[in-house]
C-alpha cells in the first residue's frame, strides 16, 4: 500500500472525471493511491452514491492505481478539507465547471472550498493531462512574501514529471519594487538550479498580469500554472480579488495549482516530502 494520497471529490461529472484522470496519471509517477469522494447532504442520499461510485472505481481497474470510494455526510465546502486533513492526503485533484458547477463548485466557489484546506489542489476543467504529466509549468511570482512557499511545491512537482519551470513576474516601473523583483527572480533561479530544474524567467506588463500569465502558458503550452490563494488575506499586491478566479477557470483550460499560504517560514510544507 502507498503512503501517498490524493483526493478526488467526484460529482459523477465529466470535469470529475476530467480530475481523476488527472490525479491517476500523477499516481502512476509519485507512487499514491487515489480516494474518490463524494458529499451527500443526506443519509439517505448514500447508497445511491456508493453505487455509482463503485462504478467510477470499476471503469478505471486498468490503470493499475488503488482506488478507495468514499462517501460523506456534510457540507463539500468544509468536508473535504477535513477528509484531506484526516487522510493526510498531498493533493487534492477538482474539476471546476467555470462560471457555474458542481453542488455550485464555480470558480467563486472552488476558491472557498481550497481555503478551507492545508493540502494543495489543483484544479482542472475539462483539457486532459498527457501521460508525461506536467511537462511545463508557469509560475507568476508576485511580490506577497508567502509566493516563495509555492516554490518548494513546484520544486518537487518538477523533480516528479521532469518539468521546465516558467516564472513570470510584473514588470514594476518603481525603482524598489523592481529591485524586489529582480530579487526575487534570482532566488527562483538559484532555488530551481540547485535542483538541477530547468527553468526560464519572463517580465511582463504588470497592467492585466493574469492575462499575461495566461498568455504565457498558452505560448509555452504548460501543462499547469501554480498559484497563491491569496483570498484569505485582506491585502492584494500586484494579484486583484478576480485574479484567482480568473486563473482556475482560464479559456485555456490550464489546470491551475493552488497553494494557500502557511503562516511559517516558506518551504516547511513541501509536497511529496
Amino acid at each position: 500500500m502507498s503512503d501517498k494520497s490524493f483526493i478526488v471529490p467526484h460529482d459523477f461529472s465529466e470535469v470529475a472525471d476530467s480530475a481523476l484522470n488527472h490525479a491517476i496519471i500523477t499516481a502512476k509517477v509519485v507512487g499514491a493511491k487515489i480516494y474518490v469522494l463524494h458529499v451527500v447532504s443526506k443519509n439517505k442520499d448514500i447508497s445511491q452514491a456508493e453505487s455509482k461510485l463503485k462504478e467510477i472505481v470499476e471503469a478505471h481497474k486498468s490503470s493499475k492505481i488503488e482506488l478507495i470510494p468514499k462517501v460523506r455526510v456534510g457540507n463539500i465546502f468544509e468536508d473535504i478539507g477535513d477528509f484531506a486533513a484526516e487522510h493526510h492526503a498531498e493533493l487534492i485533484f477538482m474539476g471546476t465547471h467555470g462560471a457555474s458547477g458542481w453542488q455550485h463548485i464555480a470558480g467563486s466557489h472552488a476558491l472557498k472550498v481550497v481555503t478551507h484546506s492545508t493540502v494543495p489542489f489543483i484544479i482542472v476543467q475539462l483539457k486532459s493531462v498527457g501521460e508525461s504529466g506536467y511537462d511545463d509549468i508557469v509560475v507568476p511570482l508576485d511580490l506577497h512574501r508567502e509566493t516563495k512557499q509555492k516554490l518548494a511545491i513546484v520544486a518537487s512537482m518538477a523533480k516528479y514529471f521532469k518539468s521546465r519551470v516558467h516564472v513570470i513576474t510584473p514588470n514594476e516601473t518603481d525603482e524598489f519594487l523592481k529591485n524586489k523583483v529582480t530579487a526575487n527572480i534570482l532566488f527562483s533561479k538559484r532555488f530551481f538550479e540547485e535542483r538541477g530544474i530547468e527553468m526560464t524567467a519572463t517580465l511582463a506588463p504588470s497592467n492585466g498580469f493574469d492575462k499575461e500569465v495566461v498568455k504565457l502558458a498558452v505560448e509555452k503550452d504548460a501543462d499547469l500554472i501554480a498559484i497563491m490563494n491569496q483570498n484569505k488575506s485582506n491585502y492584494l499586491g500586484a494579484f486583484g480579488s478576480n485574479y484567482e478566479q480568473y486563473m482556475i477557470t482560464n479559456d485555456a483550460q490550464i489546470p491551475t495549482l493552488v497553494v494557500n499560504p502557511i503562516e511559517t517560514p516558506y518551504g516547511s510544507s513541501i509536497l511529496f516530502s
